[in-house]
């Protein structure tokens, strides 16, 4: 096979049971592809054809619908007598299975980043009404660096959609007791599912094993597994009882939002060592979403900015930019406060949330720094390359014009304010000097 579509087949990268996976290049978006491709024999057997179908129509119908960093996205999709297929968007590297045996475990920091992640992309699903259903490190592909994307949408319950919905979907090992038990589910079956997967990541071990499905089934009801910290014993408390949160049994007492599992996730950093120097991701994107300047960009923005932005810490006294130094970058204060100086006079003093340097992005033609400035606390600073900026999506370039637009504004606003009180001082000060003359 040489083309499936317009799609050009490089080579074939996996095989199921139900569809063959190529490596393929898209001619017309200049780009590589994953392509699944149905078996036709996977259709032969009348009732589990049927369902197969089902479930392929159900991935294929989210096509260009759930646009994430953290999840695989959906190109095209074809469904005919001739063939079915979806084009997706393609990873190179392999799932979260890899690390989830006990000589491969991943560093906790790390873990909880990759589950961070995970919680903000499902949290996204969410929220356009799609539950996953079929969460496990399988379907969990590790990119580059410490991103990671989740796949196969196939099993995926449409809180909107008015059709039967194919029950009985998922992997036994990573299902909530009110999956197992065919129940309504809501967004927190995910949860707990994404719980389990954290389980393992953390200690190479799944919280329930068995040798059937029905042992499996009794466990999940009624057994409450050890914490991962048993199998690991460096494990924070703080991050067992995360765990412990996201799989308890009855959903009253789980994580009743995606929101409260990722401010937790946020929050347990402060129980791990960190060399000082680094700023996790997640930590990123949660003093993003802190700050004013960002109070406009979404989360997919957000992630966005994490991606083209470097982030440092820096002692009180350090100099950041010197004036007469050239750059082509911008800063954003994350924590702390700085003095702006230019020929040793005092200009300003920032504060947490401000930045300093955007001149350079904004069309200047002079990429020398007109202006020192220097730490006069402990810093946590996220600096910009314009170039980076300018080669992001056109809707992150969007909200820094409107936030820069909006500082150039208030900075006005203020020096405007300034110069009419030095006014103000000045005719004071000469009728003062007038009236005093004999």
């Amino acid at each position: 096979m040489q083309k499936i579509g317009k799609y050009e087949i490089v080579k074939e990268i996996g095989k199921g049971a139900t569809s063959v996976v190529y490596l393929a290049n898209d001619p017309f978006a200049g780009r590589q592809v994953a392509i699944k491709l149905v078996r036709q024999e996977a259709l032969i057997d009348k009732e589990h054809g049927r369902r197969f179908q089902k479930l392929f129509l159900t991935e294929a119908s989210l096509a260009g619908k759930l646009e994430h960093p953290h999840i695989v996205s959906i190109f095209d999709a074809e469904a005919s007598d001739t063939g079915s297929y979806i084009v997706m968007e393609y990873i190179d590297g392999g799932t979260l299975e890899h690390f989830c045996r006990v000589e491969n475990l991943l560093p906790i920091p790390r873990i909880i980043e990759i589950i961070f992640k995970c919680s903000k992309a499902l949290d996204f699903a969410h929220r356009h009404g799609i539950i996953h259903r079929d969460i496990k490190p399988a379907n969990i592909l590790a990119t580059e660096g410490s991103d990671i994307k989740i796949s196969d949408f196939g099993a995926a319950l449409s809180l909107a959609s008015e059709t039967t919905q194919v029950t009985g979907v998922g992997s036994p090992a990573y299902m909530s007791p009110e999956q197992v038990r065919d129940h309504d589910l809501t967004h927190q079956t995910d949860i707990f599912s994404l719980g389990v997967v954290m389980y393992q990541l953390l200690g190479g071990k799944l919280p329930f094993k068995a040798t059937n499905n029905f042992s499996m089934v009794y466990q999940i009801i009624n057994v409450d597994p050890p914490p991962p910290s048993v199998h690991r014993p460096e494990i924070p408390p703080a991050v067992d009882l995360i765990v412990k949160r996201a799989m308890q049994k009855n959903p009253e007492r789980r994580y009743q939002t995606w929101h409260e599992f990722s401010a937790d996730l946020a929050s347990v950093f402060v129980d791990l060592r960190y060399l000082p120097e680094l700023v996790p991701e997640t930590e990123k994107f949660n003093t993003l979403r802190d700050l004013a300047l960002f109070a406009a960009f979404s989360d997919v923005d957000l992630w966005q900015v994490v991606r083209i932005s470097t982030w440092s810490r820096h002692p009180a006294g350090a100099t950041l930019i010197r004036e007469g130094d050239a750059g082509r970058s911008f800063f954003i204060l994350a924590a702390g406060q700085v003095r702006v100086t230019k020929s040793g006079r005092l200009l300003n003093v920032l504060n947490t949330g401000e930045c300093f340097g955007e001149m350079s992005y904004l069309g200047t033609s002079d990429t020398h720094r007109s202006a020192t400035v220097i730490a006069l606390t402990d810093i946590t600073l996220i600096e910009i390359v314009d170039e980076a900026l300018e080669q992001s999506t056109e809707s992150c370039r969007s909200r820094f014009n409107a936030a820069f637009l909006a500082l150039l504004v208030s900075r006005l606003e203020s020096a405007n304010i300034r110069v009419s009180r030095l006014l103000v001082d000045g005719n004071l000060g000469a009728s003062t000097a007038a009236a005093a003359r004999p």
